[in-house]
């Protein structure tokens, strides 16, 4: 073995001719934090946001507002009540009760004011890591405790899988946390995180909730659970049968379901997005779901997200959100919302982009890094990847950026079993795919 301090990785080429234009126009262009942060010669596929252009209306209706000097402050949903219910009668067949629909900021303003309503302080929270890393923040800004019931993911032992009901209802734990287990060197890929050989270790196959570790925290006394759905960053689309069970176990124990579903506008073709509201509120839970067009729309940064009660109890609870809530949040990008619910052209090829990287990343690592397990998204552009057999260590986003020249999000941040795990972006040009699984191949190369 070859000493990669002896032998570094040889200098990144760049991209394809056509990647490489793409590329340039968009440094030239952008200023969002994915094109400013990392030098030129880094291939940005780490923060959540697309490289597409926006859909031309929205475009449009941006400039119109501008035009119009409309850029005031709000006091409600207005016209993005409806649109958003009739996109989402529409695509899911869920009847929205549009007097239930508030603003705010963004999604995460949209939970971390809903848990400042409906927890005491000192109160507790369940997360399902590995889970979007601002999901610990929001709980301990709202004076919460965090309480980790981990997902069950294939290609993790039984023991790894089921950490949350050893001993103790469940697992206390922050972002930071992490464990670093070395990974079998299977080659695995496929929809929510099927493994090629078929069942894996923990006798899954596919990635899911935790419904019995998810049981035992809701009995020892929980005040809400954040469901992520569809989950990031897996891309698991929670199935009708398991919502129904959390719904159950929420109604029983009288637990606050406040679910994330911002990326469900890009679940994939074949995949059926089940909105928790309408099953929580038919067993009988409270519930609470936060949306926006953002992610769906390519909307990332610009601030306006749905807050929207499932039930009567939880729309009293909601009534007391502050008025400054709603002012927060960007008439400008209101207005895009609005028209962006309606520009299902543009979303249904934003999706077709999407799938096709997916299984263009799928084929690239099962060529190139076949160590490498791609649990694949259902829904969204996010890919997680078991990077642990390749041996970079509990942080190997860190050594792919330093030595790749490729930004992808750190995997310890989701929580426990994120360590030695990046998620990587796939909302990008496929010769951009093509570059980084290249680079990074070449980096494994040079180590052994």
């Amino acid at each position: 073995m070859v000493n990669a301090t002896t032998a570094p990785a040889p200098a990144p080429a760049p991209p394809s001719a056509p990647a490489e234009r793409h590329l340039a126009r968009l440094r030239r262009e952008r200023t969002s934090i994915k094109w400013t942060r990392f030098a030129d010669d880094v291939l940005p596929l780490f923060v959540a946001e697309m490289d597409y252009d926006l859909a031309e209306p929205t475009v449009d209706e941006l400039v119109r507002r501008v035009r119009a000097s409309d850029v005031g402050y709000l006091d409600g949903p207005g016209p993005l009540a409806p649109a958003f219910a009739r996109f989402a009668l529409d695509r899911w067949g869920w009847c929205v009760d549009e007097s239930r629909v508030h603003i705010a900021t963004d999604v995460s303003v949209g939970i971390v004011e809903t848990l400042r309503l409906a927890v005491p302080r000192g109160g507790r929270v369940v997360v399902t890591p590995p889970v979007y890393p601002p999901f610990f923040e929001l709980v301990e800004e709202a004076g919460a405790e965090v309480v980790c019931v981990p997902l069950l993911v294939p290609g993790e032992s039984v023991g790894d899988a089921t950490r949350a009901s050893s001993g103790s209802p469940a697992l206390a734990c922050d972002g930071r946390a992490g464990d670093g287990r070395a990974g079998d060197g299977r080659a695995r890929t496929g929809r929510a995180g099927l493994d090629r050989a078929g069942l894996d270790r923990a006798g899954l196959d596919r990635a899911g909730l935790d419904l019995a570790g998810l049981e035992r925290a809701f009995a020892s006394g929980v005040d809400a659970v954040l469901l992520c759905n569809p989950h990031n960053p897996l891309g698991i689309v929670h199935d009708a049968a398991a919502l129904a069970e959390v719904a159950r176990l929420a109604a029983r124990y009288d637990v606050l379901v406040v679910s994330d579903e911002v990326h469900a506008p890009l679940t994939h073709p074949g995949v059926a997005f089940t909105p928790f509201s309408p099953v929580a509120e038919a067993q009988g839970a409270r519930s609470v779901t936060v949306t926006s067009a953002s992610k769906g729309w390519n909307l990332a940064g610009a601030k306006c997200s749905l807050v929207v009660a499932g039930d009567d109890r939880t729309a009293v609870l909601l009534d007391g959100l502050v008025e400054e809530v709603a002012c927060r949040t960007s008439i400008l990008v209101l207005h895009a919302n609005v028209v962006a619910f309606g520009c299902i052209d543009w979303l249904d090829d934003a999706v077709a982009r999407i799938v096709a990287n997916d299984a263009l990343l799928a084929s690239l690592l099962a060529e190139h890094l076949p160590g490498v397990t791609y649990h694949r998204p259902a829904a969204g552009y996010l890919a997680w990847l078991d990077l642990r057999p390749l041996g970079l260590g509990d942080d190997p986003a860190a050594v792919v950026l330093a030595e790749a020249r490729v930004a992808l999000n750190a995997g310890h941040t989701y929580g426990p079993g994120g360590a030695g795990h990046a998620r990587l972006n796939l909302a990008c040009d496929p010769g951009v795919l093509v570059e980084a699984v290249r680079r990074i191949a070449a980096l494994v190369a040079s180590r052994t």
